[in-house]
């Protein structure tokens, strides 16, 4: 009978071969952190801090109203049924919460940035109607972050409200969304210095968008058709 070659074992463990290195065996990590003082400190002799600082005092504002204001729109996209699928209404809905969180972080900033320089108080951004300059102006902005954050915080955990029976509290919270985008605007046009173009232009998109989504939500409501941005 003919020798049979002997088979390799079935059972023999796997050996991962070992990665060759570079030829020169000199990595870049270490080079890293020189790379970024490097360009920190390019940044700061540029004067980029306080070029960036000195477009949040006047443009973060803008941005959370802007970013609330579209918010308000892809919502209303989101329960649109007649021309809008199941998937593009989903796809509306997570772009309604991204801007909706985005607002927010502006907002917040916007906040920070004008108690950082002094133009307002803690206690004025806390209490509405306390800024001892603008009491009015500074509190409406305070009033429209709060009905904002109600806004965000009701509609975060909307399935309460549903499973309680109190769809019609949620709305009512909800739409309080307007009147925090009127105050809002306010208080963006006349607390602060005159606007520039892009600002003007800005908030005159703002206006444009926010009449549209008046307008069909009362059509909506009347034809009893859609459901809540």
């Amino acid at each position: 009978m003919p020798a049979s070659r002997t088979s390799p074992s079935v059972f023999t463990p796997y050996r991962p071969r070992a990665r060759s290195r570079p030829a020169g065996g000199l990595s870049a990590r270490p080079a890293l952190p020189a790379a970024i003082l490097l360009l920190l400190a390019v940044a700061a002799r540029a004067g980029v801090a306080e070029r960036t600082q000195e477009f949040l005092d006047f443009g973060a504002g803008v941005l959370s109203l802007v970013s609330l204001t579209a918010t308000v729109m892809w919502g209303l996209a989101a329960t649109d049924r007649m021309l809008l699928g199941s998937a593009h209404r989903l796809f509306a809905q997570g772009v309604h919460r991204g801007l909706a969180v985005a607002g927010l972080g502006f907002l917040a900033l916007h906040v920070w940035v004008k108690v950082a320089e002094g133009h307002t108080t803690g206690t004025a951004v806390a209490v509405p109607f306390t800024d001892g300059a603008r009491p009015l102006l500074v509190g409406l902005g305070t009033l429209a972050g709060y009905l904002f954050l109600a806004v965000a915080v009701t509609g975060a955990v909307r399935s309460a409200f549903a499973a309680m029976g109190r769809s019609l509290v949620w709305r009512a919270l909800h739409m309080s969304a307007y009147p925090a985008w009127g105050a809002a605007l306010v208080h963006g046009l006349y607390s602060g210095r005159a606007a520039s173009g892009w600002v003007t232009v800005s908030y005159a998109a703002c206006v444009a968008g926010a009449a549209v989504a008046l307008v069909l939500r009362l059509r909506r409501s009347r034809t009893g058709r859609g459901g809540d941005a």
